[in-house]
């Protein structure tokens, strides 16, 4: 991804609510499921890590991108904001079209 790419996608997050709660339980099978379901769906996601959630949200990002095969764009504070290209079944064009 180059940085023009990622600094759209940075653009479109700011305006994103969260979705999902990383809470004291960390990443879970179910959490990693959902994640990936909504990925398939949005192609870009915002997440958010709780307080009381031990572990870092750079080292929940890159878990969470791997076991998803996605990219972080990127982790502010307790937010992160996941990114995976998906192609529409139907037409074949992606959903977010990034600036090359």
């Amino acid at each position: 991804m180059t940085s023009k790419q990622r600094a759209y996608l940075k653009s479109l997050a700011m305006t994103m609510e969260p979705i999902f709660q990383v809470g004291k339980s960390s990443v879970t099978p179910e959490l990693t499921k959902a994640i990936e379901e909504a990925l398939a769906a949005r192609e870009l996601i915002k997440l958010s890590v709780l307080q009381n959630c031990a572990d870092d949200p750079r080292e929940i990002a890159e878990l969470i991108a791997d076991r998803t095969r996605s990219q972080v764009v990127q982790v502010i504070g307790k937010k992160i904001v996941l990114y995976r290209e998906n192609k529409d079944e139907k037409n074949g064009k992606k959903k977010i079209l990034l600036p090359v």
